[in-house]
């Protein structure tokens, strides 16, 4: 492969998800955002320590999600914004030398730009960018036309997007007749700079075929990176076939995204890695 992630990353690169605990006005919102900081801080130390390469911030605790298609009000507030610039500025100065990216559910694609721009992102992970889909929040629309445009406005033309197809947690029945391989041409043609494959859900395993499909579609062009259920008992089949994995669940406590990351857990997943990287 010739992709490298902002080349401070190694082919076969492991992204550690760091999910923020829910942020103030949203449902769950507890903690003030000096804590959450604290505890995003603590997470990304723990991936550094164990020699996972990259990781991502994602405001996964923020249920319901709003979805940026709605007419009735369906952008996140600047509140949102705000908080997670401060949590992935922290983030940041925590972990200098790892390459970061950033989510920000559901949808709200230019908001993750903007705050990867000004925290010093390398990336963003962006849901929503070639054809429609229903996703639990509604329908949402592809937006690579403005998200790029915005992009290139603010002068971020740096932070890479990362883009799902065929996103978990969706219906794709409106484009049932557009294959995955043909998604992903797309997205590389309205200038996608990875795309990302998933299962149904958080923590359900990606077909195996589809990955090894998309790769092909776009000849190692850009980079696939497989999007959850990656775990310790079957990345050996996954690594060879993409060119990074996003592990979220599989490194938490039990293999529960609710809970803070396992460092035994992330161990051993590593462990594994750096066998099959030497093979």
């Amino acid at each position: 492969c010739v992709w490298t992630m902002m080349e401070r990353l190694p082919v076969k690169a492991i992204v550690g998800m760091v999910h923020l605990h829910a942020l103030p006005g949203t449902p769950n919102g507890r903690l003030c955002v000096r804590e959450i900081a604290e505890r995003a801080v603590a997470e990304a130390a723990v991936y550094r320590d164990c020699g996972v390469d990259a990781v991502m911030v994602e405001n996964m605790h923020d249920v319901p999600y709003l979805n940026r298609c709605s007419a009735e009000g369906g952008r996140v507030g600047p509140e949102i914004v705000a908080s997670m610039t401060i949590c992935a500025d922290a983030v940041r100065r925590a972990v200098p030398g790892m390459p970061c990216g950033i989510q920000i559910l559901a949808g709200q694609n230019e908001e993750a730009v903007a705050v990867a721009h000004s925290a010093g992102f390398d990336f963003v992970r962006a849901e929503g960018f070639v054809f429609g889909h229903v996703a639990d929040e509604g329908y949402m629309n592809s937006c690579a036309g403005t998200l790029l445009r915005y992009r290139k406005s603010i002068g971020a033309q740096h932070v890479k997007v990362f883009t799902d197809i065929k996103k978990k947690h969706s219906s794709h029945a409106i484009t049932a007749d557009v294959t995955i391989e043909e998604t992903a041409k797309a997205a590389e043609y309205f200038l996608s700079d990875g795309l990302i494959v998933t299962g149904v859900a958080t923590g359900a395993e990606a077909d195996l075929a589809e990955v090894i499909g998309v790769r092909k579609a776009v000849q190692s062009r850009i980079p696939v990176l497989v999007g959850s259920g990656v775990t310790t008992q079957n990345v050996s089949r996954y690594l060879p076939a993409c060119d990074a994995i996003i592990v979220g669940s599989h490194f938490k406590k039990d293999g529960d995204w609710k809970n803070t990351v396992d460092k035994s857990r992330v161990d051993a997943f590593m462990s594994v890695v750096q066998q099959l990287c030497r093979v």
